[in-house]
């Protein structure tokens, strides 16, 4: 392969930029594939419903410009259960987004491509369960079929990372909508930023289930986005994308 094609493969990051040739030539070098899912979700008065896909699609783009890695059309919608009856929230059913992550997983393998990560924006308790077990499936049939290379997949929430990094840029309590996803948000899309917010606390009932949830929260908001700074959210997403350029390194071996 000649310097100047290896140049130009660098520009093509979305999977479905490339062609079908250069797919399979992709797939043949063992590419690793990122598959950012997000959602369509209530996150206060001061960020857009967006928050969850903007944010998994920004690091894998960024983590795909440092390791050649390919990122797979994103899926923008996800279970929320908490957030249901906000306006604008979009919820599907679990059976649905098992069904998509399962689908495009499978033919991510049926293509070549055996080094997958699912990076998930939304970090809600149902939702990631589906995405595991969607992947947990695929990896059991390809391992019964496999007389080659090995498939390997993980599944994570770029919240994962954040979390880290809540002793050091936020309140412990510090969640949904509140200090971290609002300085991220700062950094990566500033424009869609509404308002300053107001710092709010979750007080949901200790394992009960309620049909409405939001009575307990019902600005939306847990934590202090009125904390969050644009300098916070570089540093964190900067973090997040370290991270996940490990993930890439590691599971290409």
């Amino acid at each position: 392969m000649t310097k100047s094609h290896k140049l130009e493969k660098q520009q093509y990051l979305w999977l479905d930029e490339l062609s079908t040739k250069e797919a399979a030539q992709a797939a043949k070098e063992g590419a690793v594939v990122i598959f950012p899912v997000g959602s369509v979700e209530e996150h206060g008065d001061h960020l857009p419903l967006c928050t969850d896909s903007i944010q998994p699609e920004y690091v894998a783009l960024e983590v795909a410009k440092k390791t050649g890695c390919l990122v797979a059309p994103p899926f923008r919608y996800g279970i929320c259960n908490a957030t249901r009856n906000f306006p604008g929230t979009l919820t599907i059913q679990f059976d649905t987004l098992f069904k998509v992550a399962h689908d495009v997983l499978s033919e991510l393998v049926r293509n070549g491509f055996k080094r997958i990560i699912v990076l998930s924006g939304h970090a809600g308790s149902s939702h990631m369960v589906a995405l595991r077990l969607a992947a947990q499936d695929v990896i059991i049939k390809a391992e019964e079929g496999r007389d080659q290379k090995k498939t390997r997949i993980m599944v994570l929430s770029d919240f994962d990372f954040t979390q880290e990094l809540t002793p050091k840029y936020a309140d412990v309590n510090d969640g949904h909508a509140g200090t971290l996803e609002t300085a991220r948000m700062m950094a990566i899309k500033p424009k869609l930023v509404k308002t300053k917010g107001e710092a709010s606390v979750w007080q949901m009932p200790r394992f009960e289930v309620v049909a409405n949830p939001e009575i307990y929260f019902p600005s939306g908001v847990n934590g202090d986005p009125t904390a969050a700074s644009v300098e916070k959210g570089q540093k964190i997403n900067q973090h997040i994308i370290e991270q996940v350029e490990k993930l890439v390194n590691t599971v290409k071996e």
